[in-house]
């Protein structure tokens, strides 16, 4: 486990882009964190880190982004997943063993889902910190 805190934006794009620039191909990053808590910011340094040039968007209505670059990046928002079979209708076991990094906000929606050794992302704030303060723990396993 290894955990980072931030006090900015520009720190938890920094530590987004540190983690990035040691993820591999085959890899998956699972987000989990409050509304509002930083992921999308988190996952546009992490993109950077793996060389994507694109701006970086929440795929909350699309489920999931496709990112081009010296490796594909698919970044899932499995918030408004409901239930098992519209994962299989997204096709996500393309995406979670292909040949591209997958970062999947809301990964605790669909966790029967995510492989054993997907690496869990938990950003969390704590106003008595401030209130731009984050924690950012990063675990091999969940379960």
């Amino acid at each position: 486990m290894i955990c980072y805190e931030s006090l900015s934006e520009k720190e938890t794009l920094d530590i987004g882009y540190h983690i990035g620039s040691s993820a591999k191909v085959g890899d998956i990053y699972c987000l989990i964190g409050d509304l509002g808590v930083g992921k999308t910011i988190f996952s546009k340094g992490f993109a950077k880190g793996i060389g994507i040039e694109e701006a970086i968007t929440s795929p909350t209505f699309t489920i999931v982004q496709e990112y081009e670059g010296k490796v594909p990046l698919y970044h899932f928002d499995m918030y408004r997943i409901e239930d098992f079979d519209e994962l299989e209708m997204i096709g996500y076991e393309d995406y979670f063993f292909g040949q591209g990094i997958c970062l999947v906000e809301w990964a605790n929606n669909v966790e029967e889902a995510i492989p054993h050794e997907a690496k869990w992302v938990f950003i969390e704030k704590d106003l008595t910190q401030g209130f731009d303060y984050r924690k950012i723990t990063v675990k091999e396993a969940f379960r």
